[in-house]
């Protein structure tokens, strides 16, 4: 009845495929029917009469036939092929990173009840309620006042649900309006991973310039990724993997390239770093190459190449070498001495020289160690989408409820902001609920994404809370002739003047004052702007930063590999909840690190996902965490921003701290069979590739000796 459409943005991912079918996978029809059963059975009794085309599959067929979605983009600082010319060394490489697969334990799913004339409520796993609430609107043709988006929680999302939850709430959205009945739609596994989009693989071209310390004086960075067969939000991740491309070293001269590939698979979509983490890793590339080149330690190049460190009482701050390639200024760095901090505290030095030779004598088991940064911005690309809202009811017994834009995926998210309202009461966390996240209570908002789920709407909350706070005080104060500043909410009580009530008798005592204990808060990122036409701005409110040291060991006569140990270091600021950081922290780096070493998709000739299921992909298991695993948060400034209790975001940045596994196994291979070449290891590090460089280094080393 509307528009056949349920794309985020640019309006090119039917809901059905109509006339022409893009990817193998691709919803044609569906079938409604009152049981999985005869559902499944009738969908088998399909006729397809397709005519086949030679799929474009690949980034390097896509640049072939030029099959983009958009012209390149570029950002640029300096002169970066006149510095690379005129460099004492110069070095190119490529390097190809592979995708990812969700693989949230929870699938994608969605249940739509008719209501009255025309309204229909939808319960859905997703990340971006609202976003849904338009596209369900707009493909049955109604205004976005007639659907209300329920979220309560969803038992993972890291991205996935942040658009590909669009089809299956469209798709019940439909049959309920067209029965009149309730329709739920639930992917099984091999659909799921069949249909939704993955985290865009990409092949990093780079050319460089450097002096004989390693510092980096030039830099050419071409970033191909596969996009799938429409924009999703590719361009915003490629934008943000272009944002990334420096990680925490400054670049005074570069140009960073991104090429938007279209290609006959599956429309590539969010993931947790969105972009950043594939940006980060080519940058971790040239400077584990550079070491390779000079011979020295990676860890010698990554210091001389840090942006340097806020100012402190006995440092100043020049900011000579501050600014990223698109324009922020880095104020709020602390990345040498944190790096410093878990370099000592790692025993980073004594561990690698011992590995080193370790190598020199064992022929079977290589071993190998790598110390890498995170400099990760926090705010959404798009610089509307910062923005959040909150409701807040006290009720005249005292117990308090919340609503907020936020949706739960297992992150945490609610308990901080219980904690964040409860703290602003005087009152204890149970004291406050927080009810399901719904397009009913606080409209037009933004996905939780982008690790702004706490920052955004925890500010939001705060606000609302703190609105009601005020009238209570002021009423309170009214009664008591008192000073409103001086009545202070502390252990669920309300001290007024000499007196003392509790929390409960004050909510009481203002309801019958006729004292209004609702509110809405809102709040809205200051400082940040964003020129897509000149590459130019402040993208990003603050940075989160964080380093890791992993080790790792591989047999070279089959490839198989254990990660030993594991170091994480990591900023969080002011913590609001220290034990929910921790596990993010701890989760994000077995995620990255699994993206770069065991997660493979491959696909068929034909374009068919080979990879759909438990028994083909391969996640990280218990068994494959580090033997021994160091988490710690840095204890460090708080956030320099006024964020909600001067904390940082969590979600995303730690992924990141993965990226030194890969450079772990670089270590590993470096120096096989007496090989002066550099390992070039690619991703992800599955026992086949890291067997396949050894066997390439062996064949280098052979063929010199010749």
């Amino acid at each position: 009845p509307g528009c056949n459409d349920v794309s985020p943005v640019f309006g090119d991912d039917p809901l059905l495929a109509s006339g022409e079918i893009h990817y193998h996978g691709q919803p044609v029809f569906a079938v409604a029917a009152t049981s999985r059963l005869a559902a499944r059975r009738a969908a088998r009794l399909a006729v397809m009469d397709v005519e086949e085309e030679t799929p474009i599959l690949t980034i390097e067929a896509a640049l072939s036939a030029a099959a983009l979605l958009e012209e390149p983009y570029s950002i640029k600082t300096g002169d970066a092929a006149k510095a690379i010319a005129a460099a004492p060394h110069q070095l190119t490489g490529r390097l190809e990173i592979g995708g990812q697969d969700h693989f949230y334990l929870e699938g994608q799913a969605a249940l739509a009840l008719p209501g009255e004339a025309d309204e229909i409520i939808i319960h859905a796993s997703s990340q971006h309620p609202t976003e849904i609430q338009h596209k369900a609107a707009a493909v049955l043709g109604l205004p976005n006042h007639a659907v209300t988006v329920e979220v309560r929680r969803m038992g993972g999302g890291f991205g996935g649900k942040e658009s590909q939850g669009n089809l299956p709430a469209c798709m019940t959205a439909l049959v309920a309006q067209l029965t009149g009945r309730p329709a739920r739609l639930v992917y099984d596994r091999d659909d799921d991973m069949m249909i939704t989009g993955k985290r865009h693989d990409f092949r990093i071209d780079y050319r460089v310039g450097f002096d004989d310390k390693g510092r980096i004086l030039g830099l050419e960075a071409d970033q191909a990724l596969r996009c799938g067969y429409s924009y999703d939000l590719s361009q915003a991740i490629a934008e943000r993997a272009m944002l990334h491309a420096d990680n925490a070293y400054h670049l005074p001269n570069a140009r960073i390239t991104c090429y938007l590939c279209r290609t006959n698979t599956q429309s590539n979509t969010a993931f947790r770093g969105f972009g950043g983490p594939q940006g980060m890793v080519g940058m971790e590339r040239v400077i584990d190459a550079i070491g390779h080149h000079l011979g020295c330690d990676p860890l010698l190049v990554r210091k001389a190449n840090f942006y340097p460190d806020a100012a402190t009482a006995d440092k100043p701050m020049t900011t000579t070498r501050c600014h990223t390639p698109y324009g922020q200024l880095v104020e709020d760095g602390i990345i040498e001495a944190l790096t410093s901090h878990l370099e000592a505290s790692a025993d980073y030095q004594a561990r690698r020289a011992e590995i080193d030779r370790w190598n020199a004598t064992e022929p079977v088991i290589r071993r190998g160690i790598a110390l890498t940064p995170v400099k990760f911005g926090i705010s959404f690309n798009k610089t509307f989408l910062n923005q959040a809202g909150a409701l807040v009811l006290v009720y005249s017994d005292g117990s308090v409820q919340l609503n907020h834009g936020g949706t739960e995926m297992g992150q945490g998210l609610h308990t901080k902001i219980r904690q964040v309202v409860a703290g602003c009461f005087g009152i204890p966390a149970a004291a406050v609920k927080i009810t399901a996240t719904t397009t009913g209570k606080v409209p037009n908002t933004s996905a939780t994404a982008a690790s702004s789920g706490t920052d955004l709407n925890g500010m939001a909350a705060q606000s609302a809370a703190m609105t009601i706070r005020q009238r209570m005080a002021e009423h309170l104060a009214r009664q008591h002739q008192a000073d409103p500043d001086t009545v202070v909410f502390t252990d669920g009580r309300v001290q007024i003047g000499g007196n003392s009530i509790s929390f409960a008798e004050a909510a009481h005592a203002c309801w019958m004052g006729r004292v209004s204990l609702s509110a809405t808060g809102f709040y809205a990122t200051p400082k940040i702007s964003w020129d897509r036409a000149s590459g130019k701005g402040r993208p990003f409110y603050y940075y989160a930063y964080g380093a890791a040291v992993s080790e790792v060991a591989v047999d070279t006569l089959t490839g198989e590999n254990r990660l030993l140990r594991a170091d994480l270091l990591h900023d969080v600021g002011h913590s609001i909840n220290p034990a929910i950081d921790l596990g993010q922290i701890e989760g994000g780096f077995i995620q990255g690190a699994g993206w770069l070493s065991c997660e493979e998709l491959v696909w068929a000739d034909d374009g068919r996902l080979m990879t759909h299921a438990p028994s083909t992909y391969k996640v990280p298991a218990c068994s494959d965490r580090p033997l021994d695993m160091r988490v710690n948060l840095y204890d460090g400034p708080p956030n320099r921003e006024p964020t909600i209790h001067r904390s940082k975001a969590v979600g995303e940045p730690p992924l990141m701290l993965g990226i030194s596994v890969l450079m772990a196994f670089s270590h590993a291979l470096a120096g096989f069979c007496g090989s002066t070449a550099y390992p070039a290891l690619d991703a992800p590090a599955t026992p086949e590739r890291l067997l396949l460089t050894l066997d390439r280094l062996a064949t280098d080393a052979a063929s010199t000796r010749e």
